[in-house]
């Protein structure tokens, strides 16, 4: 079997957001389908491929280095050798989301030539995992998120993470610059929802690297502490590595990063080397499943915890096939109040992430990365494909 081409479908589909503090429902969004093709007519597929999760497609240029510039170079490989294929793709310096959707379709062209799920493939370690409730940035007041973490618990969850506010100004209900950070609104967030959902109920905090000072992070990870959360996650900018070697060191309280830092598995490693951080990060889009696979090998070689960023179908087949000592959470959401998460997207015809009463969600068990594609809403949603030149890496501009 030999790859032919790499295909990318563009369409339109609707989700709801909370976008600036404000709900937004039914907002249009532009979804993709990359497509592996080969000889055989054996396809792998992957849906998304920018912002979180699986939810965003890609973006014109991502798509014309996956049609026009990746297709003709992989035309006439085994799809089945991802490791190799692999190498190369992080040795020529693309974008590391377009690497990872080829890996993800590759993987998911496997898991349907096998009849397996990937989780399966990799070799399976269990078939549901502990998830939280991720809220969206902004949700509101204080009490707007103790109520809205008190409504995750009612509804099964046993760990809520808070993203506070960036970008918006709590006291006027408007959006601003991002600096200075709301530190004190961060703090009484974190202090009502403790209050909310009491001390059994895990509780996570992710300002998105909005602190600038180190002083502002280190106040909030003190009162994270005696509010006894879990996990502090990206608190500062993550190019400012030493201030984290720094943070880590004096903080109780577990640093979880890089979340978003570039360079996937090889800038991790030099945060693990560093001691820049107690838990490790990183998700499908930043390595595909060969990535994040190699990475939580790393974590438990050294005792350390590799926690998956955002929701998704990749992130849940590595959860399958890794155990809860190196990566004991999903990340379901993002959740607000009034935005609809659990129906499947009119794409599929079931959910990604389903959540049982006890708080798991179990992994995808179809074949490949357990999609249930409706082909028909993709065509009738289809929208042109957009004429964009790639900027080709071995031709310097």
């Amino acid at each position: 079997m030999k790859i032919t081409g790499v295909q990318v479908v563009p369409f339109e589909t609707f989700v709801d957001r909370i976008s600036f503090g404000q709900l937004m429902t039914d907002y249009r969004v532009v979804q993709t389908v990359t497509k592996i093709l080969t000889d055989e007519g054996v396809e792998g597929y992957y849906l998304g491929g920018h912002f979180h999760g699986d939810q965003d497609g890609l973006l014109p240029g991502d798509q014309a280095l996956l049609t026009q510039f990746l297709g003709p170079l992989l035309a006439g490989q085994d799809p089945l050798d991802r490791a190799e294929i692999w190498r190369q793709l992080w040795a020529a310096k693309l974008p590391e989301n377009v690497c990872s959707v080829i890996d993800l379709a590759l993987w998911d062209l496997a898991g349907r030539v096998a009849g397996l799920p990937v989780h399966k493939l990799l070799g399976g370690a269990r078939d549901r995992v502990k998830a939280y409730a991720s809220s969206f940035n902004n949700l509101g007041s204080p009490d707007q998120y103790a109520a809205h973490a008190a409504e995750c618990k009612q509804r099964g969850y046993r760990a809520y993470k808070i993203h506070p506010y960036h970008y918006w100004n709590p006291a006027t209900g408007q959006p601003a610059l991002p600096r200075p950070s709301y530190v004190d609104w961060d703090i009484q967030a974190c202090r009502e929802v403790r209050a909310a959902v009491g001390d059994d109920m895990v509780l996570m905090f992710d300002p998105w690297g909005t602190y600038h000072t180190y002083d502002d992070a280190l106040r909030v990870g003190r009162e994270l502490e005696r509010l006894g959360f879990y996990w502090y996650e990206h608190p500062m900018p993550e190019y400012r590595v030493e201030s984290y070697v720094k943070l880590a060191r004096e903080l109780d309280i577990p640093i979880c990063s890089p979340e978003i830092a570039e360079g996937g598995i090889y800038t991790r490693a030099d945060w693990i080397l560093r001691d820049a951080s107690d838990i490790s990060r990183i998700d499908v889009l930043r390595g595909g499943i060969t990535g994040v696979m190699k990475l939580a090998a790393m974590c438990e070689a050294v005792g350390m915890r590799c926690e998956l960023h955002m929701s998704g179908f990749g992130n849940l087949q590595v959860l399958g096939a890794t155990s809860e000592d190196v990566c004991e959470y999903y990340e379901r959401g993002l959740l607000g109040p009034g935005a609809r998460y659990d129906s499947a997207p009119p794409y599929l015809e079931a959910p990604c992430d389903p959540l049982g009463a006890d708080g798991f969600v179990e992994i995808p068990s179809t074949p490949g990365l357990g999609y249930q594609i409706r082909w028909d809403y993709i065509e009738q949603h289809r929208l042109p494909d957009t004429t964009v030149e790639p900027v080709a890496p071995m031709h310097p501009r």
